[in-house]
């Protein structure tokens, strides 16, 4: 058999190889490219109140529009975070529980970290849409965009590296 000649039965078991590949690789590079596409600018609006709230508190705002419910999160003196409040399984209104630090839903019963937005338990299967911010001069807080997919990295550079 002449080596640089391929037969069929070889091109086919290298095509089904690569093909596979491919296959297993899809779900990761869809990912990519969906954290990509993940976060939506909106016209900047100022937060009102946000530099008088007390570490530790929430403050409740509507973005992007009027009739979207949403809520900010003091950590510490330089660290906010601004979620939806719209439950990511039935699109009920979550509610912050400052004291057990999450978010709940009160029509399936579940529940959000306040720090990261994660499911901790319950039927929604993502985490909560998160509000970019931005910390202007003299301390106030804008919200300026939606990310629906979380792309962490692209957030903290918007936030200056947070």
């Amino acid at each position: 058999m002449d080596p640089q000649h391929t037969t069929r039965r070889d091109f086919c078991a290298d095509l089904l190889l690569t093909s596979t590949g491919l296959v297993l690789a899809a779900p990761g590079v869809t990912k990519a490219i969906a954290a990509q596409d993940s976060m939506v600018a909106y016209p900047p609006r100022k937060i009102d109140g946000a530099e008088l709230l007390m570490p530790g508190s929430g403050l409740y705002f509507n973005y992007p529009t009027r009739n979207d419910a949403a809520v900010l999160l003091r950590f510490s003196d330089n660290e906010y975070r601004a979620y939806s409040r719209r439950c990511t399984h039935a699109g009920c209104s979550v509610d912050f529980d400052a004291p057990s630090r999450c978010f709940s839903c009160p029509c399936h019963r579940g529940a959000y970290d306040a720090r990261m937005g994660q499911v901790m338990y319950g039927p929604p299967r993502r985490p909560l849409d998160e509000i970019v911010l931005q910390v202007r001069a003299g301390g106030y807080v804008w919200a300026v965009g939606k990310s629906y997919g979380r792309n962490t990295e692209v957030i903290a550079n918007l936030r200056g590296g947070d």
